[in-house]
C-alpha cells in the first residue's frame, strides 16, 4: 500500500468528521480544518496517490514551468496539453475578473510563481547553494512577495519551500497558505517530490524527505461524492504499491532536463491506481 495514499485518506477522514463548513471566494462552500502535516521518505517511495489516477505529466509539467521556465504564461502548458491555469488567466487584453492586469499580462497569471521565481532567481540561488555551501540555512524559496500579491490573478498556494542537506540526504518543508485536497494536493506533492530528486540528482546529495505542512486544507462540498467514492474503495480494497520514478541519469544539470510533453528524461514505472475521479474545480 502506498504511503501517500494512507496519508491522504486519513486526511480526508479528518476534514468530512471535523470540518467546518465555511463560505469562501469562489462562492462554493468547503469543510476545512486548520493545520496538517505530512512526511514522505521520498528517496525509499516515490509519493503518488494509486487511490485514484494523477495526471503525472501534467502535475510535472507544471512544476517545470514555475522552475525551470519560469513563466507565468499559459499558453506553454496549453501548447503541451495541461489546461489547469485556464479558469485563471488574464484575457487578451489582460483582464481577468472584471479587473485589468495590463495588456502586457494578456494569457498569464500575472505576478505569480514562475514570475516570482525568475524576478528574484529563486531556483538558481538555491542550486548554486546545494553546490557550494549545502548547510547553509537560508536556503528558502518564497513565492509570497508581498509587493506583488495584488498583481496575481491567484496568489501562491504553495508559497515556499525550506531546504536542507543532512548526513549528505537533501530534504525539503513545503508550507502551503491554502489546500484544495481533492485536486490540488495530489498534484503538488507529487510535483515536490519529482523537484527534490531532481534538484538532489544534479547537485550531489541523496534524495531525502519531504515534510508537507499545510494551514488551510479543505474540500469543496461539491467535491465530497468524489472523495468519499474513494474512501469507500480504499477502504474495501487498499490501493496498490507506488511505482518507481525514473530519472535520466545523463542529465547533471537541473535546467538541461527535457520538458516538452513527452518528458523524455522522466518516467513513471508501474504505475497502477484504483479509479479515474473527475472532480470540479472552483474559481
Amino acid at each position: 500500500m502506498a504511503t501517500f495514499d494512507k496519508q491522504y485518506i486519513d486526511l480526508c477522514k479528518r476534514i468530512i468528521n471535523e470540518g467546518e463548513q465555511v463560505q469562501n471566494r469562489t462562492g462554493i462552500d468547503t469543510l476545512k480544518i486548520f493545520g496538517h502535516t505530512m512526511r514522505f521518505d521520498v528517496g525509499k517511495e516515490f509519493p503518488i496517490l494509486t487511490s485514484k489516477f494523477v495526471a503525472w505529466k501534467s502535475a510535472i509539467l507544471e512544476m517545470f514551468w514555475i522552475y525551470k521556465i519560469q513563466s507565468n504564461d499559459i499558453r506553454w502548458l496549453k501548447d503541451r496539453g495541461v489546461k489547469i491555469w485556464n479558469e485563471w488567466a488574464c484575457d487578451e487584453q489582460g483582464n481577468y475578473q472584471g479587473k485589468s492586469f495590463g495588456i502586457d499580462n494578456a494569457h498569464t497569471i500575472g505576478t505569480a510563481y514562475g514570475w516570482i521565481v525568475k524576478e528574484y532567481q529563486l531556483i538558481q540561488k538555491l542550486v548554486k547553494k546545494l553546490k557550494e555551501n549545502p548547510q547553509d540555512r537560508r536556503m528558502i524559496m518564497s513565492l509570497w512577495q508581498d509587493k506583488h500579491v495584488d498583481t496575481a490573478t491567484l496568489p501562491s498556494c504553495v508559497w515556499n519551500s525550506q531546504w536542507n542537506v543532512t548526513n549528505g540526504y537533501l530534504n525539503v518543508i513545503v508550507s502551503q497558505r491554502s489546500c484544495d485536497v481533492a485536486l490540488g494536493l495530489p498534484f503538488n506533492v507529487t510535483q515536490y517530490a519529482t523537484l527534490l530528486i531532481l534538484l538532489a540528482k544534479t547537485t550531489g546529495h541523496k534524495v531525502g524527505e519531504l515534510l508537507w505542512v499545510i494551514n488551510d486544507a479543505h474540500i469543496y462540498v461539491n467535491q465530497l461524492d468524489g472523495i468519499k467514492q474513494q474512501i469507500e474503495k480504499f477502504n474495501s480494497d487498499g490501493c496498490p504499491p507506488a511505482p518507481k520514478l525514473w530519472i535520466n541519469p545523463d542529465i547533471k544539470d537541473f535546467f538541461e532536463f527535457d520538458h516538452s510533453k513527452e518528458l523524455k528524461d522522466i518516467r513513471l514505472e508501474d504505475y497502477q491506481y484504483n479509479m479515474k475521479i473527475k472532480m470540479p474545480v472552483s474559481v
